[in-house]
């Protein structure tokens, strides 16, 4: 059972998230209905997910025989050990995260404009450093190219969202794990305390 401090209802949190991200898994499912899962590359656009690839293919070919699929993207901010609260069981130990899926209809794009606004998009999270010609569709040079990739839309039905930073501890084991994440001070460790701090219901002045 999903525990209700950990969801998240504001829409531009979720906006934010995922226009951050650019990796997620699609799920489908084979001729036989056994689960499929295919990592890949995609776009959050107008409360639509987007991704592209050949028109060949096994996920083609499960989401032309069935159009319901889910969409999951997740980024895991921090490991957190067991010790950081408790010296002794292993109960504690766990990990911080965001995640979202979305469960909703696949459905190819064929309208140029619309893949061009895609790939622009596409673009931006790829190589936001430029260095490439505006994508557009009317460009001779982008024309045929357009027409020949696979553009999927998948139009959400459900999304749900987990954003866990420790909401469902006491403010002392909260306190605890920050203290620890400063003291070790990973790559990601300042950044999870700050969304521990954004998140909880608790707050501790850690000097």
């Amino acid at each position: 059972m999903r525990r209700k401090e950990f969801k998240v209802e504001q829409e531009e949190e979720l906006i934010e998230f995922l226009g951050g991200m650019s990796f997620g898994f699609l799920g489908t499912s084979d001729e036989q209905g056994l689960p499929r899962v295919t990592p890949l590359n995609f776009v959050y656009m107008e409360g639509n997910f987007y991704f592209h690839g050949s028109h060949a293919g096994g996920k083609m070919k499960s989401i032309r025989r069935n159009q319901q699929v889910c969409f999951t993207v997740a980024d895991e901010y921090a490991l957190i050990p067991s010790y950081f609260s408790d010296p002794e069981l292993a109960c504690p130990a766990t990990a911080y995260f965001k995640s979202v899926t979305a469960y909703g209809q696949a459905e190819l794009v064929e309208d140029a404009a619309e893949k061009a606004a895609v790939f622009t998009l596409f673009m931006q999270k790829l190589q936001p450093e430029g260095g490439y010609a505006p994508i557009d569709a009317e460009d001779p040079r982008y024309r045929s190219r357009l027409k020949g990739v696979a553009v999927v839309r998948i139009v959400p039905e459900e999304i749900t969202a987990k954003f866990k930073f420790g909401q469902n501890l006491k403010e002392e084991e909260r306190t605890a794990i920050a203290q620890g994440l400063k003291d070790r001070n990973g790559a990601r460790d300042a950044e999870t305390i700050a969304m521990m701090e954004k998140y909880c219901p608790y707050h501790s002045n850690l000097d």
